[in-house]
Formats: C-alpha cells, sequence, structure tokens
C-alpha cells in the first residue's frame, strides 16, 4: 500500500513516502480501514519532532508519553474510512460501513493511554489496521469524508474540555485560539448546546468564528482582555502570555479547561487571582470512551459541521504540514489517500 511512513524523530526529511509498504492483515478482533480522509493535527508535528520533552527535562526529545517513539511509525491519529475486511469475532455487517476511528487505542479506566500514529500506526496511509472497539458507524453521516476526519482528535478534545468543565445552556463561554481545530470544534459544539461563546482569534478570522456559532469576538492584540465581562468557563488552548489575564476573565466560582499551549507552555499566574475568587483550573488531554461516542452521534445527525480549509494528496504531506504551522487558513488541512 501507499503510506507517508516517518523513520526517526526530527524535521520534515523525517517522512519518507512508501508505495510498497506491507498492507496489514485483520487479526481477532480487528479491521481493516480503506482510509478515506486523515486530517494534520498539531500531535502530528510535535510527536515527529518528539517536542514534549519531560519534567526533569523539558527539552527532551520524547512522545507524549515521555519516551522517544517506535520506528518505523506511520502518523495519522484522524482517520475517516470503509471498513474492507474483519477479523475472526467481528460482525462481518461493518463491512462496506463508513466509519470513524476513535484514535485512543488503549485506555487506563477512562484516560488514553496510547494513541494512533504515535503508539501504534495511524492513518497516514491508503489502509487501517483497528480495533473493532475503537470504529464508530457513521454511514448515515451527512458529512463528507474530509470533514468526518476532522472530528476524532480536534473534536473529540473539544467534547472532553466541554464536558470536564460542565459547560451548561446559557452560560458565557470564553473560547481561546477559537480559529484552530481545537477551538472551532469547541465554538461548534458549544454553540449547539445553547451556550453564548466568546470567541479569541486574529481579525482576520472574525467572520469564520461568527459563522461557527460565536456570539461574541474577542480580537487578539487590539482589544484588551479586561473590557471583556466575566465569563463562566474558560475553555483554552493557547496559554501564553494572555494565560493570565484570561483566567481574570471568569467569574467568582469560574472554571477554566486548558488543553492546549500553542502560545508556550510556560505561564505566569498570580495564584490570589485563583484561590480568592474560588475559580478552578482543569487539566484535560484528549477524550474518554463516552465522549467519543458523544462525538460520533453528533457525526451521524451533522449537528456540527467541520471546516476543511483544505485537502491535500498523500504524497503532500510535507506541504500539508508545512501550511499547517503557517496557520493562515481557519479549520483542518486533510489528507486523502
Amino acid at each position: 500500500m501507499r503510506a507517508a511512513v516517518t523513520v526517526r524523530h526530527g524535521g520534515l526529511d523525517a517522512i519518507e513516502f512508501h508505495d510498497d509498504w506491507p498492507c496489514p492483515i485483520p487479526g481477532g478482533g480487528e479491521v481493516l480501514v480503506r482510509v478515506t480522509a486523515a486530517a494534520v493535527n498539531n500531535t502530528d508535528l510535535w510527536s515527529r519532532r518528539g517536542a514534549y520533552g519531560t519534567t526533569d527535562d523539558p527539552n527532551a526529545v520524547v512522545g507524549w508519553l515521555g519516551v522517544p517513539l517506535s520506528f518505523p511509525l506511520i502518523q495519522g491519529a484522524d482517520i475517516a474510512g470503509v471498513v474492507v475486511a474483519v477479523g475472526d469475532g467481528v460482525d462481518e455487517a461493518l463491512v462496506g460501513r463508513r466509519i470513524l476511528v476513535d484514535p485512543a487505542i488503549a485506555y487506563d479506566g477512562e484516560f488514553p493511554v496510547a494513541v494512533a500514529g504515535s503508539e501504534a500506526d495511524g492513518g497516514y496511509a491508503e489502509y487501517h489496521l483497528a480495533d473493532a472497539a475503537r470504529v464508530h458507524d457513521v454511514h448515515a453521516s451527512p458529512l463528507t469524508d474530509a470533514q468526518l476526519a476532522c472530528l476524532p482528535i480536534a473534536y473529540g478534545t473539544a467534547m472532553a474540555m466541554v464536558e470536564r468543565a460542565d459547560c451548561l445552556r446559557g452560560e458565557r463561554v470564553l473560547v481561546t485560539g477559537a480559529s484552530g481545530g481545537v477551538g472551532l470544534a469547541a465554538t461548534q459544539i458549544l454553540s449547539a448546546r445553547g451556550c453564548f461563546v466568546v470567541a479569541m482569534t486574529s481579525v482576520d478570522k472574525v467572520a469564520a468564528v461568527r459563522e461557527s456559532g460565536a456570539t461574541e469576538v474577542v480580537v487578539r492584540g487590539s482589544q484588551d482582555l479586561s473590557s471583556v465581562a466575566e465569563v463562566d468557563a474558560v475553555v483554552e488552548v493557547v496559554g501564553g502570555v494572555d494565560f493570565g489575564a484570561v483566567v481574570d476573565r471568569l467569574r467568582s466560582g469560574g472554571r477554566l479547561v486548558v488543553a492546549g499551549a500553542i502560545a508556550g507552555p510556560v505561564v505566569s499566574l498570580d495564584l490570589r487571582r485563583v484561590y480568592l475568587r474560588q475559580r478552578r483550573i482543569i487539566g484535560s488531554t484528549m477524550h474518554t470512551p463516552e465522549h467519543f461516542r458523544q462525538l460520533a452521534r453528533l457525526a451521524r445527525t451533522g449537528a456540527v459541521s467541520p471546516v476543511v480549509a483544505a485537502n491535500y494528496r498523500l504524497e503532500e504531506v510535507a506541504l500539508a504540514q508545512t501550511r499547517f504551522e503557517a496557520k493562515d487558513f481557519v479549520g483542518k488541512l486533510v489528507l486523502l489517500p
């Protein structure tokens, strides 16, 4: 099969394209998926570089679990496709069905401990081997294959953040980085459940976040956050120098859930602004099985509508990842094997 194979931690030259890579064969409890679309994520770039660091050494070249990844590796955690073969013990009725793959290939209770494209091969290939328990039937979904591929990581992460912060209908919720994959997903999910979304984004992306359901927009760099009325919750994926100001937008007893640090992981924060106002800060990484089941239901009904910024051929994975870093788009970039 054709596959984009990462052979070491490093730059884009660590990705090799092969047209004769061995196609996997499903064993007991497994399914073979013909990949119709695989989206690009920040996770793919950080894992390739080994950019996660450790507690002892923030510059250590490791994957998200704190150890170097094993190579060669097919990356790509966002996978949509069609089941073409099943192993022993799997219902053959799955063959021919459009499916969405839960990228968390293993859980410790409710927390992912292994992810496709990191601890096992992912979707940057024509075919993907998946545990049958991790595929969700979305055959009747009105979404395109490219839109379905936008869901697993970004929308799964956003769904978990919204649930863990217990965002309720009628609440005001500030979403930072609202034009990125997770931010745009959170904006759509919050809007669908009846929240008032205050979206923080750059001036050139205001229209896009409004179209995704934001009721108020804060323009980064030109609008003082202190002018924004307090919110019930914050969905935070940016971090960096604005983190303290974002915390200050919470009402007393408000909740901030964080799942990213694209502007920098080391922040400055006056802890008195947290405990004197009874505010809560919640860490969130990916999703639980139940969160992903909720996401699959949204996919089947079309309750969310992922924005596909551009499609690329599998051979253009390096181009797609370069574009991803440029951040000159709204929505997701998708590979079509």
